[in-house]
C-alpha cells in the first residue's frame, strides 16, 4: 500500500464518521421529544459531523493537491464556536418564552437559578 491510498482511506473513514454522525443528528431531530433535547442533538452530532467532513476535505487537499485551505481551517473554528453557541441561545430563548420541558425530565437547574433571585435583586 503506498502513502495515497492510505491517506484515501484514513479520509474516507472520516468522511464516513461525519455521515454517521449527520445521520445520528438528523434522528434525533426526529425521534426525541422536546426542543431541549432536540437542539442538544442539532448541535453536538451535526457540529461533530461538518467538521469531520470538513477536516477530511483539508486533509485530502494538503495530501492529493499539496494546497493548505485557511478557509477550510477558519470555518472548522466557525463551526465549531458559533455552532453550539447558537444552539444553547435558541435552547435558552425557548425557556425564557415559556416552552414547557418533557414530561419526562428530571431536573430543571434555570427553575431553581430563577427561584434564587428575587424580583428586587435584578438590575
Amino acid at each position: 500500500m503506498s502513502a495515497d491510498e492510505i491517506s484515501s482511506w484514513i479520509i474516507g473513514i472520516i468522511v464516513l464518521t461525519g455521515s454517521v454522525l449527520s445521520l445520528i443528528s438528523a434522528f434525533g431531530l426526529l425521534r426525541l421529544p422536546d426542543i431541549y433535547t432536540r437542539s442538544h442533538a442539532a448541535t453536538k452530532a451535526s457540529t461533530l459531523s461538518v467538521m469531520c467532513i470538513l477536516i477530511a476535505a483539508f486533509l485530502f487537499f494538503a495530501v492529493s493537491e499539496g494546497l493548505y485551505s485557511a478557509r477550510i481551517l477558519l470555518g472548522i473554528v466557525f463551526v465549531f464556536i458559533t455552532a453550539p453557541v447558537g444552539g444553547h441561545l435558541i435552547s435558552r430563548a425557548a425557556y425564557h418564552t415559556g416552552v414547557t420541558l418533557w414530561d419526562s425530565s428530571i431536573q430543571d437547574q434555570l427553575k431553581e437559578k430563577k427561584r434564587k433571585q428575587s424580583p428586587s435583586s435584578r438590575h
